[in-house]
């Protein structure tokens, strides 16, 4: 082919390339753009959050001092405490109904609200608190889950630009986790803490495998029989020994988000702090 003839073909190719590159620096223009609007409108809703009139370091379970010295009364199995959160999400909750939440994971930016909607559940995979659509949704509680139901599962998605959930892989690494030990998450009425004793990897089964540990089928944990199965499935996948554990009475909280792709799944399993 002579040189005349490739000179068209090259330019066409040219022409090409540029189009695809100024296509691509769109859409990642736009994401960006996106992404930063959409975590503007979390930041806004922080300025409704109230301030607890107590903090919860502050409180013991009787509302008093610690006790000094030993006590002469048999021991008794730990039990949560229950801390008000002093209506600190009411005007939220106002606004929104659904609201279910609020949960945060320090040096992260984990820092959302949480949403429940049994009767229509993957409701906020792609809308805003203000129901109106947002690529990255709002984290919500699977459907079948209820407050008292011993394990609150929560999906987030797993963002490129590294919001919602995404900073839950980094739970991989046992030396994030021995820094990042730590989930608050409270309901509208009730302030939580929680510590993270596992991670691991999963994903979604279209049918039952054989051998196939499915976690997010363990919605209701009240039972000792389901507790136990539940938390021996946890230690048999979990990426590295923490030293921690729940026994039946514990209440936990299940985070959920994508890895890779919609089917792989990263888990990370905390016990709420007695």
């Amino acid at each position: 082919m002579t040189k005349s003839k490739k000179r068209p073909i090259l330019i066409a190719l040219l022409i090409i390339l540029c189009v695809i590159f100024c296509i691509t620096g769109f859409i990642t223009v736009y994401q960006t753009v996106r992404g930063n609007t959409e975590e503007k409108a979390f930041d806004d809703l922080k300025k409704y959050l109230g301030t607890p009139e107590v903090s919860p370091a502050e409180l013991t379970p009787d509302g008093g001092e610690e006790p000094q010295g030993e006590s002469d009364e048999p021991e008794q199995a730990p039990v949560i405490e229950r801390i008000s959160t002093n209506g600190r999400y009411d005007e939220l909750y106002e606004q929104n109904p659904d609201l279910f939440g609020w949960i945060t994971i320090e040096d992260t930016k984990i820092d959302y609200p949480v949403m429940h909607t049994p009767d229509d559940p993957e409701y906020y995979l792609h809308r805003s608190f203000e129901k109106k659509y947002s690529a990255s949704g709002v984290p919500f509680l699977d459907a079948m889950c209820y407050d008292g139901c011993n394990n609150l599962i929560l999906y987030g998605h797993h963002m490129n630009n590294g919001k919602m959930f995404a900073q839950l892989l980094k739970y991989a690494d046992e030396e994030f986790w021995q820094e990042h030990k730590t989930v608050i998450f409270d309901t509208v009425e009730e302030h939580g803490e929680y510590e993270i004793f596992a991670a691991f990897r999963s994903k979604v089964y279209k049918t039952k495998e054989d051998g196939a540990f499915i976690w997010y089928n363990y919605t209701d944990l009240t039972d000792e029989y389901t507790f136990n199965e539940y938390i021996a499935g946890v230690d048999s996948v979990k990426l590295y020994d923490t030293g921690i554990t729940a026994e039946f009475g514990d209440e936990l909280l299940t985070l959920s988000t994508c890895a890779q792709n919609s089917r792989n799944r990263f888990v990370v399993v905390a016990k709420r702090v007695k």
